[in-house]
């Protein structure tokens, strides 16, 4: 589908360019977003007539962008999640999840807003990307932890997955105390020893 974009679309073009997409991305997204027309005649000469609006309004977006992304870049948001011990996630935490956690702590954003690839399913710290604006994107920390404390530990550098091995000592025994009707080693050592020529085998 042919399709004018109203504004910038990374790896698609500028407000303004005339680019073929799928149908699917079209009507699923970029249509009902608004951030599209369909390229046809009336939406051409429509954006013609409405271009100075629309760039001005983009600009005004912009700024106001830049500067929500001055508080917002480098801002460390906690997830609070169950995990094993090798620190993968028993869910995972999604794109809802993170602009929850976002607007939670003062700066409201929606999820679509949040690039990322695929959901969250491990503890630790993730450097996330958040689309402000098409052309202000910021950087947030996100830190995944089973605890608060988990979280701060976490932030200081230490790695929460790793299992401490633990060596347990055993007190030095005898083997021979375990073995089944074994006699004392003393008695064994002081028993006299077995004269073959004694008075039974004489009388033989």
């Amino acid at each position: 589908m042919e399709i004018i974009l109203l504004e910038r679309i990374g790896q698609l073009g500028q407000m303004g360019d005339v680019v073929t997409v799928k149908d699917g991305y079209a009507r699923n997204f970029l249509l009902p977003q608004k951030k599209a027309l369909r390229a046809t005649d009336e939406n051409r000469a429509r954006f013609d007539t409405q271009r100075a609006q629309l760039e001005a309004n983009n600009l005004e977006l912009k700024k106001e962008a830049e500067a929500v992304a001055t508080k917002l870049e480098g801002q460390i948001f906690t997830a609070i999640r169950s995990a094993g011990d090798t620190g993968q996630l028993y869910g995972s935490v999604s794109t809802r999840d993170i602009s929850d956690l976002v607007t939670e702590g003062g700066f409201t954003i929606e999820r679509r807003q949040v690039v990322m690839e695929r959901p969250i399913k491990t503890l630790g710290l993730h450097d996330i990307s958040v689309a402000l604006h098409p052309e202000v994107l910021v950087k947030v920390m996100l830190n995944v932890a089973r605890s608060e404390d988990e979280a701060i530990r976490q932030a200081a550098g230490e790695d929460v997955t790793v299992v401490k091995d633990e060596v347990i000592e055993l007190e030095t025994f005898d083997p021979e105390v375990f073995e089944e009707g074994a006699a004392p080693a003393e008695s064994r050592e002081d028993a006299p020893a077995t004269n073959d020529s004694g008075p039974e085998k004489a009388a033989k």
